[in-house]
C-alpha cells in the first residue's frame, strides 16, 4: 500500500483526516474517488470545503488541484453545493 502523503495535494494533515475515515492508502483513495471521500470527510469534519474536494480530485488524477480542468471544477462545485443543500 502506498502512503497517502506521496500523492499530489495530500499533506500530513489531510492524510490524518483521511486515515480517520478509513482511507489509509493511495489505492483506497483512488478506489473511493474524490466525491465519496469528500462526503465521508464532511460528515466527520464539517468545516472541509470545496478546496479539499479539489485537492482530493487532483490527488486521484495525479495533478495539482489548481490544474484541474475548468469543467471538472464546475462539476465538483455543483456537487459541493448540492451537499450543502441536503
Amino acid at each position: 500500500m502506498t502512503e497517502l502523503t506521496t500523492m499530489m495535494n495530500i499533506g500530513r494533515e489531510m492524510s490524518k483526516k483521511l486515515t480517520a475515515i478509513g482511507i489509509d492508502s493511495q489505492e483506497k483513495l483512488i478506489k473511493a474517488g474524490a466525491e465519496q471521500t469528500f462526503v465521508k470527510l464532511k460528515q466527520r469534519y464539517p468545516n472541509v470545503c470545496l478546496v479539499h474536494l479539489y485537492a482530493l480530485e487532483g490527488a486521484v488524477q495525479g495533478i495539482e488541484f489548481n490544474l484541474l480542468p475548468e469543467e471538472r471544477k464546475k462539476e465538483l462545485k455543483e456537487f459541493s453545493d448540492f451537499l450543502k443543500n441536503e
